[in-house]
């Protein structure tokens, strides 16, 4: 992206003969557009523009989860350190000054690319543990369509409650991987229509550790892990597997298992009828009452229900 057609056309011309497709744009519109309908695996970015600058542009998409993960570069003939402390602020990750010689233009290509290659192996891992997640679910045919309305919910609640876009993401995430730990658990105890034997309690305890421990490799998971771990823990400390009380649980786990309970009250089981959104209502007070849940967040969650968009 440059304000001047030459260059544009000019390193189109070179990367072209290195094989890249490459697009152009002279303006910031008409960047912003090809953000949108093709997002590019590398931005090469002018820093002085008429409209939004290059440090403009780079903060926006550096700011959005859709696209913080692309590899932008800003080209500048600004040879002041402060400029170059103002890309790095806008989050640039590599800086090209003019002008611009083709080896070295060639190589931070070639370079960030790569980064850009493994990052999207890591996004592509997150994708089948998420279909790992339904996977689990899809075992018990009473809980269909309990991930996507879990996730739904969840980050939802995230963005009524003023959380940023990683947190709704993670809480996103968290709506699909919260079981996946499950994986493990036989279907004998996972189906069982009666009360788990003390044995079977213990192991079935053991299913937030495990999907911890699945997911625990990809650090895009990060921010989901104490989710998964932490989703059966009580306000009072009762739960598992750390018996962690109030505030000591982590506020997404705490948020997703308000959720959580309130979509279970609305299923309908084997074992039980689904309950009505007042009933289930009314039950998840009482427990809030009791000591499980954080009953700020319960409330929260049914002003954000009694939204229109929300309605259940």
């Amino acid at each position: 992206m440059d304000d001047h057609l030459e260059n544009t056309l000019l390193m189109r011309e070179l990367l072209g003969r290195q094989g890249y497709e490459v697009l152009i744009a002279n303006s910031a519109a008409s960047a912003e557009e090809i953000m949108r309908r093709t997002p590019p695996d590398l931005v090469l970015l002018d820093v002085i523009m008429p409209g939004k600058s290059g440090y403009e542009l780079c903060r926006e998409w550096k700011d959005s989860s859709e696209t913080r993960l692309i590899p932008v570069v800003m080209i500048t003939g600004l040879s002041d350190r402060e400029d170059k402390i103002r890309g790095i602020e806008a989050g640039a990750d590599d800086f090209l000054n003019k002008p611009i010689f083709p080896v070295e233009l060639f190589a931070r290509v070639a370079s960030l690319l790569r980064v850009k290659d493994y990052t999207d192996e890591l996004e592509n891992a997150d994708t089948v543990l998420c279909t790992l997640g339904r996977s689990v679910e899809s075992r018990d045919p009473c809980t269909e369509g309990h991930c996507e309305r879990l996730a739904e919910y969840a980050s939802a609640l995230g963005r009524f409650m003023g959380l940023g876009e990683d947190e709704q993401l993670a809480l996103r995430r968290g709506g699909f991987l919260h079981d996946l730990g499950k994986i493990a658990i036989s279907d004998e105890i996972l189906k069982k229509h009666g009360v788990l034997s003390a044995d079977e309690w213990l192991l079935m305890q053991q299913h937030p550790l495990i999907g911890e421990n699945i997911c625990k490799p990809l650090r895009s998971l990060r921010m989901v892990l104490p989710i998964i771990r932490h989703h059966h823990e009580h306000w009072n400390g009762t739960g598992y597997p750390d018996r962690l009380a109030g505030e000591s649980i982590p506020l997404l786990a705490r948020i997703l298992q308000v959720v959580d309970v309130y979509d279970a009250l609305r299923t309908e089981r084997p074992y039980k009828r689904a309950q009505s959104d007042e009933r289930a209502r009314e039950t998840m007070r009482a427990e809030a009452e009791r000591g499980l849940w954080d009953g700020r967040i319960v409330d929260e969650f049914f002003s954000m229900l009694a939204l229109r968009e929300y309605a259940a």
